[in-house]
């Protein structure tokens, strides 16, 4: 015999999700920045910003640059941060997203690990149907951020 609570499963179920931290980053470039049409789920072949989550013992910065390099090939410095976007329904994986600001220090743009291809797109030209997650809100608060040539925390 089983017995049934759907009530008190859900609630107990949703109290224990923890959202995971993972990180993001805008690697821009004559204008344009770098985007990675996803190979896995969720949102496969959505475009994304380079990212994943961090890993045990990792600070976000530091997985920053790993994933970075990880999707695309390219090493970066982190230059700052833009913001934190911890909207419980940004992901389907539950987690709160550290988006930083990186320069580009060596590599060559290639996709890699999680994603199908990796490079520039022009920002204006993007739609936010093309981009998963919440990327496309990052994007858009970055330009703004770009626009009023705000200050950010700086890892100096």
């Amino acid at each position: 015999m089983s017995l049934e609570f759907p009530a008190l499963s859900a609630k107990v179920i949703k109290m224990y999700k923890i959202p995971k931290a993972t990180t993001d980053i805008i690697i821009e470039k004559d204008g344009k920045i770098v985007l990675v049409t996803r190979g896995i789920k969720p949102f496969i072949g959505k475009l994304a910003l380079p990212g994943g989550h961090v890993e045990y013992g990792e600070t976000v910065e530091k997985a920053t640059v790993r994933e970075a390099e990880e999707e695309t090939g390219l090493k970066i410095k982190v230059k700052g941060i833009l913001g934190v976007y911890s909207d419980p329904e940004r992901s389907p994986n539950i987690s709160i997203s550290t988006v930083f600001i990186g320069e580009i220090i060596g590599g060559e743009l290639k996709a890699g690990t999680d994603a199908k291809m990796a490079k520039f797109y022009k920002v204006e030209e993007l739609k936010r149907e093309e981009l998963a997650f919440d990327h496309y809100k990052m994007i858009q608060d970055y330009i703004k951020w770009k626009q009023k040539k705000g200050t950010y925390w700086s890892s100096k």
